[in-house]
């Protein structure tokens, strides 16, 4: 009879487990968030008016971005005021028509084309100069913090006042550039008139731009790694081109991954380089996606507001399936990201 009892009395503490055991589950989820608002509350408060601001400051605009590239929004029938008269706006909704109207245009295939060009061009060459300065600031040398000094300033300088100064420079007429040239019987060169050196000047002053910060990077990442392992190598008679292969590769591929995913993000968007220095020219040839979108909105007239919130969804759209698919192969290899 005990025996029975006993069992009965397991039987029912079972049973309430099966019971209680979806309530439990139910609990424990607002449980963890509960705890870890009251944990972290205070980091919670900081950052919430840094999220409140970002949501207003970048939900607004990118919604009503969205929103326009589905519309027929131009300068004639937006709504405005003329003096006392106010006229209401007349544009309609059109859908997906826009988004099919500058995928098929061959002038976006043209500029998607030069964008892609430019940001490949000057990304690599950017990682490749930065990696080798790096390389050389890494070692210890006389005067190793003056040059580091030097090689940091035009990321001091705004951004703006370098690129009126490389204007300057690449003037063709009084430019310092063809002065030099002209001192070794070399005739002035037509920097920012003829499309294709114009394409290879605006290369040249965004890579100027992102050396140090390339630099900077990739130097934080050397030194992280031990030099024991350099030792190592040497010591089992590696060369310096092994050593940098198997072991500076290696050890900067984390950073590497960080820095060439936002410089390409950087570059894509490089407005003012383009724009200050060239504004699209000579002619259209340095024109870029985001210096049309902006030409489309506030250059030409009447300004297509709808096509160019079109041109910026689908920049947008680029950039986050290239970090995605980048992401992914990341992924692949092994790292956390």
């Amino acid at each position: 009879m005990a025996v029975q009892t006993t069992s009965r009395s397991a039987a029912g503490a079972a049973g309430d487990d099966v019971v209680r055991g979806p309530s439990r589950g139910t609990e424990a989820r607002p449980g963890r968030l509960r705890r870890a608002l009251s944990k972290h509350w205070y980091a919670w408060t900081m950052i919430a008016p840094v999220v409140l601001v970002i949501g207003v400051i970048i939900g607004y605009p990118l919604v009503r971005g969205i929103y326009l590239s589905m519309t027929d929004a131009t300068e004639a029938n937006i709504e405005r005021t003329i003096g006392v008269n106010h006229i209401p706006a007349t544009y309609e909704f059109v859908g997906l028509d826009n988004y099919v109207d500058v995928l098929t245009d061959p002038v976006f295939i043209q500029r998607l084309v030069w964008t892609v060009v430019w940001t490949v061009s000057c990304v690599a060459i950017t990682y490749v100069l930065g990696l080798g300065l790096a390389n050389m600031l890494n070692r210890k040398f006389a005067g190793r913090s003056v040059y580091r000094m030097m090689l940091i300033l035009p990321w001091a300088v705004p951004g703006f006042v370098s690129i009126f100064a490389w204007n300057f420079l690449y003037n063709q007429d009084n430019g310092l550039l063809n002065k030099v040239l002209a001192g070794g019987g070399i005739d002035a060169v037509p920097w920012l008139n003829d499309p294709l050196i114009a394409k290879f000047a605006v290369i040249a002053v965004n890579v100027w731009l992102g050396i140090p910060f390339m630099m900077v990077a990739m130097l934080g990442g050397l030194q992280s790694i031990p030099g024991e392992l350099y030792e190592a190598a040497e010591m089992d008679g590696a060369s310096p081109w092994q050593r940098f292969l198997h072991i500076t590769v290696p050890g900067l591929r984390s950073v590497s991954s960080t820095v060439i995913l936002l410089s390409t993000i950087w570059t894509f968007n490089m407005f003012p380089v383009i724009f200050l220095l060239t504004r699209g020219g000579p002619g259209d040839a340095t024109e870029i996606l985001v210096t049309q979108a902006y030409r489309m909105s506030f250059v030409d007239t009447p300004r297509n507001f709808s096509t160019s919130a079109t041109w910026g969804v689908i920049i947008l759209l680029l950039l986050m399936i290239f970090a995605a698919v980048y992401r992914r192969s990341l992924k692949k290899q092994g790292e956390v990201w």
